[in-house]
């Protein structure tokens, strides 16, 4: 059996459908027998490979697709706009996902020290090579022997973490873990908006939380995120308030208010355009149908 017929078998094997935090937390699966419309998903940083079907992600105004040949990595927490686009209950979509420990990568780049090449790409997809494949699949039928995941799960991820690191997404990778990097200090002003998506939005202190004036900082976001930070804290508050309406009967009236809108007519306006549906109509759509996937 090549690795990838074992990939497939294994990743049905432990996740009979949907999305599945494996018994190594930081590997997840992902078994969908449909395609999916288009909705937004929050991608943390994270390596994807896609061992059979294909998906697409919008980011901005880029387009990426995957698939078995192509691998995608995540360099910051993104918001996208992400579909399945091929699947079906014969051959559905399979893939398994890696979280990126950034403790990890950097005490990998104390012992393989390498130029920074200052790149601000957040994401990158690479041609998958047997010499990925291969930690990833012993990584994953590690899962058939759980006892085992302690000691060899960090052998077998230490092995994709170089084996990424000296490949295409090498300087994508090399920049989660560099502390001064220009990707890094981004990384910083997106953790204050993720944790304050609520309150008003203000340049001038974002820039001195990544430490650059405020023109270099609104530049390099965008070219990091493909968005700019107004942009990237409506979509982490459209989909907070997705995530309320969903767990709690509020109305969309207190949620509007709850996830920082000062007006609900903007809240409904904005939320419809990009889930495709008034809040209201949403989430009772959502309530009585499956929840379009957002993992690998």
């Amino acid at each position: 059996m090549d690795h990838l017929s074992e990939l497939k078998a294994l990743i049905v094997r432990h996740c009979a459908g949907g999305r599945t935090v494996s018994a190594n937390p930081r590997l997840v699966l992902l078994n969908a027998p449909r395609t999916t419309r288009p909705g937004p998903a929050l991608y943390q940083p994270t390596f994807f490979l896609a061992v059979q079907g294909r998906k697409r992600l919008v980011v901005g105004d880029r387009v990426i697709e995957y698939d078995s040949a192509k691998s995608l990595m995540v360099s910051i927490d993104l918001p996208v706009t992400a579909a399945i686009c091929e699947a079906s209950p014969e051959k559905p979509y399979l893939a398994v996902g890696l979280s990126l420990d950034r403790a990890a990568i950097a005490a990998m780049l104390l012992e393989m020290p390498g130029q920074d090449d200052g790149r601000l790409a957040s994401i990158a997809v690479a041609p998958v090579t047997a010499e990925i494949l291969d930690p990833m699949l012993r990584l994953t039928r590690l899962l058939d022997r759980p006892e085992d995941i302690p000691v060899l799960a960090p052998l077998a991820e230490r092995e994709i973490l170089y084996r990424l690191l000296q490949g295409p997404q090498g300087p994508v990778l090399r920049q989660i873990a560099l502390r001064d990097s220009r990707l890094s200090r981004i990384a910083k002003a997106i953790d204050w908006i993720r944790g304050h998506y609520q309150e008003p939005l203000k340049v001038g202190p974002l820039a001195e939380i990544a430490g650059m004036s405020q023109s270099s900082f609104h530049r390099h976001f965008k070219a990091a995120t493909a968005m700019s930070p107004l942009q990237y804290q409506k979509q982490i508050r459209l989909q907070e308030a997705r995530s309320l309406l969903l767990g709690q009967s509020a109305s969309a009236g207190h949620v509007a208010f709850a996830v920082g809108y000062e007006s609900s007519s903007q809240f409904t306006r904005e939320y419809a355009r990009l889930f495709g549906a008034p809040p209201a109509r949403d989430a009772a759509r959502l309530r009585g149908a499956p929840v379009d996937a957002a993992g690998p």
